[in-house]
Order: structure tokens, then C-alpha cells, then sequence
């Protein structure tokens, strides 16, 4: 079972950020423009450059990171790209369903959401690090999360909720927390799967 380290991933997270964040919002402010220009097709690709930038600063601390590695994401662009939509859609589609069902129905769209987000938030990671196609990298995701559900599933929440909070004032202030919850998440996807502890990946 993949082991849920609260007070580790949002320590090291925060600090993640807090040491990097020049060059995190601006990337993020990049990757915004252009995600919003282009109606989401370059979106996968932005996500995936964010990871780089994230990942680049978490292993290699006294190395030199910069804005334009988040170009790098379009290496990866066909699999990011499906991994968005595909998912994206599949999300939205579901959320309208049961969003019909009387007294309940906008609860559980809103619980779907967070479901998807939880199983599949290391999905973008394995693409961008381990070379996995999306749907490889979607089931590894779901395996990974499925071991520890409930667990990782709040940690999302919060991670989600961190980063949609710049929402407000006009979606601007999300240049601010879309990279914490960047950076937390980054902390937990190698904490799950750094020195293959990962001994749950391929059963089932």
C-alpha cells in the first residue's frame, strides 16, 4: 500500500514553491496564456513542461532551471494532449449525467471530479518521466492511488482546492497557486514512486 504523507508533501511542497517561485509563476503565467489562446490544445504540453520544471527543481536543487524548459513539454505532446481530453471530457461527461439526479446530483458531478483528479494526478508524470502512452500512464496512476484511495483522495482535494483558489479576482491569481499544487503534487509523485516501492505497479 502506497503510504499518504500529509505533513511531508505539504512541507516540502510549500517550500518547493517558496524557494522556486519566480520561476514557477511565470512559467505557469506562460503556460496559462497559451493554453487559454489555443481553446486547450496546448495544454497537455504546458502540464507536461510544468512537470519538468517541477520535477528538475525537486531532484536538482544547485542546477540551473529555466522558463523556457517548459517548451520541453511538446516532446510529449500527442500522449499530453490525449491524456487532457480525453479525461477532460470523459470527466465532464459523467459530472452532466448524474448531475440530472434530484438533491444529489450536483454533489456527486462534484465528487466525480475530485475522483478523477485523485486517480489519475500522477498520470502526466509517468508520461513525462517514464515514457509511458497515456493510457499506460492513466492505469498506472490508478493503480498507484487505488492502494491508498480515501487517503490520497483527500490529499488531492486539498492540493485541488490550493490551486483553484486563484480563481477568484478574474482567474488571475491562479499564475499563484496553480504551482503550489504543482509543486505538492510533485513531492508526492516521488515520494510514491522513487526507489520502486512502488511493488503494487502491474498486479491486476
Amino acid at each position: 500500500m502506497a503510504e499518504v504523507r500529509y505533513g511531508k508533501w505539504f512541507e516540502e511542497g510549500l517550500n518547493l514553491f517558496k524557494k522556486n517561485a519566480g520561476i514557477l509563476i511565470l512559467a505557469t503565467l506562460i503556460a496559462v496564456i497559451l493554453s487559454g489562446a489555443t481553446a486547450g490544445i496546448l495544454a497537455g504540453p504546458m502540464i507536461a513542461g510544468m512537470i519538468l520544471i517541477t520535477l528538475s527543481l525537486l531532484d536538482k536543487p544547485n542546477e540551473k532551471v529555466e522558463v523556457g524548459h517548459l517548451f520541453r513539454g511538446f516532446q510529449f505532446f500527442l500522449d499530453s494532449l490525449l491524456f487532457f481530453f480525453v479525461w477532460g471530457i470523459a470527466t465532464v461527461i459523467c459530472g452532466l449525467l448524474v448531475s440530472f439526479f434530484p438533491c444529489v446530483g450536483q454533489l456527486a458531478a462534484l465528487f466525480i471530479v475530485y475522483v478523477a483528479q485523485a486517480l489519475l494526478m500522477f498520470g502526466m508524470f509517468l508520461i513525462v518521466e517514464r515514457g509511458m502512452n497515456f493510457w499506460e500512464a492513466s492505469a498506472e496512476s490508478y493503480r498507484a492511488v487505488r492502494t491508498n484511495f480515501w487517503h490520497f483522495l483527500s490529499f488531492s482535494a486539498v492540493a485541488g482546492l490550493i490551486g483553484s483558489i486563484g480563481l477568484i479576482a478574474c482567474g488571475i491569481g491562479v499564475v499563484l497557486t496553480l504551482p503550489i499544487q504543482a509543486c505538492l503534487i510533485t513531492v508526492a509523485y516521488r515520494d510514491v514512486f522513487s526507489h520502486e516501492r512502488i511493488s503494487y505497479t502491474h498486479s491486476a
